[in-house]
């Protein structure tokens, strides 16, 4: 029988319990599970991963559940230290199973490395004469990276484009690589590199950048998913459209909007160390791909009443290569996440995305963001204010029973608390 994500009140049991339930769910070994309650990382390795190492920095690992993603349920690891994110995306994923979950699908898994050629007198010649050259360049391409080309990857083409410059016209190739199951920055950047010396050859021009671009627009994940109007309220069904025309149509409020999805697609890229920068460099380049800044989801109204949610964006993640294969909280990360293939990955990134922005436009045309917000951040509030234990809970309680989640507030109601408990 398939374990299902679908785990009502495992927000009420303690860490160890829910570690206990994700690891039955993602057949963790012992092991794996102490890693993940330890940390994992140790300072050795932490050390060769980048430079000038002088320790390590924590982040909570939070488990999003009912995710049902072309009827294959998911449980989603996040790492993120913004309070209300993780049990947003579960709350919007619960809802969203009355209309059969997420539908994904995704195009393949196609980088673009760009070569800048200028110092060229006859631009448009000098793009003819490459491109009579594609079939040889592609090959040249292709001999840099064998091993991509046995896992069925590699250069499929080669488009050319001139642009006018204050620095005179340049003519940009981009490099269509495949690079399967990798982020792919290393394999499209290799090449452009071994072709530079041949461009020049035929241009007679000087190459100078020789790099990947972020804006994947041929690596597209999509997914949709219906929220009916009986378990979300015609009432909200309306806000959320006012809410998403809002943001389609002023760039103020499409940033935000946008964050909000990028709020829970990166905190899976940080959990599975993909490179989340590189993700929404692409994701926010391409809301103003059209020329004006927009928002990367879409909501309509069905037939019936129902909200349809709808999302597409650029998705250059990888499952093997770089931290994501020697991380070690990574690696149980992406095992209890359950994606095969780069394809995946991205799919459900797209659906989770999708999720929490439903969940934020369901708040603010509700109640508010700021009361499940708040109600979360009182809890750090009481920390801040040197509460422990059960004094958390109960001050960040009446925090929030006031409204007044202000750290000045939580000291004197702690200092209150602890005064009835001594006598």
């Amino acid at each position: 029988m398939t374990a299902s994500s679908r785990i009502p009140g495992f927000y009420k049991l303690d860490v160890q319990t829910r570690l206990k339930k994700v690891q039955e769910f993602a057949g963790l070994t012992d092991e794996e599970a102490k890693i993940l309650l330890e940390g994992g990382l140790e300072l050795e390795l932490a050390d060769r991963m980048i430079e000038n190492v002088v320790g390590k920095i924590s982040v909570p690992l939070g488990i999003a559940t009912n995710f049902l993603i072309n009827g294959k349920d998911y449980l989603i690891p996040m790492a993120i230290e913004e309070p209300s994110v993780v049990a947003a995306a579960s709350h919007a994923a619960k809802l969203a199973r009355e209309g059969g979950g997420f539908f994904t699908t995704s195009t393949e898994p196609v980088m673009i490395s760009q070569i800048q050629v200028v110092n060229l007198k006859n631009p448009y010649f000098a793009k003819l004469k490459i491109l009579e050259h594609k079939d040889e360049l592609i090959k040249i391409a292709n001999e840099q990276d064998p091993v991509l080309m046995k896992v069925g990857g590699g250069c499929r083409d080669i488009n050319v484009r001139v642009l006018d410059s204050s620095m005179g016209p340049m003519v940009v190739i981009h490099l269509l690589v495949d690079v399967r199951d990798a982020m792919g920055a290393n394999a499209v950047n290799t090449m452009a590199e071994a072709l530079a010396p041949y461009v020049e050859e035929i241009t007679g021009g000087k190459v100078y950048l020789r790099i990947l671009s972020n804006l994947a627009v041929y690596r597209l994940a999509r997914a949709r998913a219906v929220w009916k109007k009986d378990v979300i309220g015609e009432e909200t069904v309306k806000g959320i459209l006012y809410a998403y025309e809002f943001a389609r149509i002023d760039p103020f409020r499409a940033a935000t909007h946008n964050k909000g999805i990028m709020n829970g697609i990166d905190a899976v890229l940080i959990a599975t160390a993909n490179d989340w920068r590189a993700v929404e460099a692409g994701a926010h380049a391409y809301a103003a791909i059209n020329g004006g800044y927009t928002s990367l989801s879409r909501y309509e109204m069905d037939d019936e009443g129902n909200l349809v949610g709808t999302i597409e964006l650029p998705l250059a993640v990888g499952v093997i290569g770089g931290a994501t294969s020697t991380h070690p909280v990574a690696k149980i990360a992406r095992k209890i996440l359950g994606v095969k293939t780069a394809r995946e990955f991205s799919e459900v990134l797209a659906a989770v995305g999708l999720a929490q922005n439903f969940a934020a436009l369901r708040a603010l045309a509700t109640e508010g963001i700021q009361k499940g917000h708040m109600s979360l951040h009182a809890r750090n509030i009481a920390v801040m204010a040197g509460a422990v234990g059960d004094e958390i809970d109960a001050v960040a309680e009446m925090l929030v029973k006031e409204g007044k989640v202000r750290l000045d507030r939580a000291k004197e109601l702690l200092s209150e608390l602890r005064s009835k408990e001594s006598k």
